[in-house]
């Protein structure tokens, strides 16, 4: 299931040094983090509308442009979709409720 991930991971890596003008990818990368933001914001919205519309079609459609838009942050960030499988396995098992109170319960550390 995740080899559709990779590809896409290893794509977008190789985007980062593409021309701006010969690529979408490349031209998000070059406008910087806040434009990524702005798209994921402007793609998330999308998804909410399409699922209130109750059409699979445009559920899948905005789904897949979140996720996409999603991996572009995460390259930005220096991270793989690996990372978060590994985030989501770790989690497994584990009650959303037990989870969410375990965050609450380690203090978040400050950067100096």
């Amino acid at each position: 299931m995740t080899d559709i991930l990779k590809k896409l991971a290893e794509t977008l890596e190789a985007r980062k040094g593409a021309d701006p003008q010969s690529s979408y990818v490349a031209g998000l990368y070059a406008k910087g983090l806040d434009a990524i933001l702005k798209k994921i914001g402007e793609e998330a919205t999308e998804t909410v509308i399409a699922a209130k519309s109750g059409e699979r079609a445009k559920i899948i459609h905005e789904t897949a442009d979140l996720w996409f838009h999603t991996l572009i942050m995460l390259a930005q960030a220096g991270l793989k979709p690996d990372d978060i499988l590994t985030e989501l396995e770790r989690r497994f098992g584990t009650s959303g409720l037990d989870e969410k109170a375990a965050r609450r319960e380690t203090p978040a550390k400050k950067s100096s």
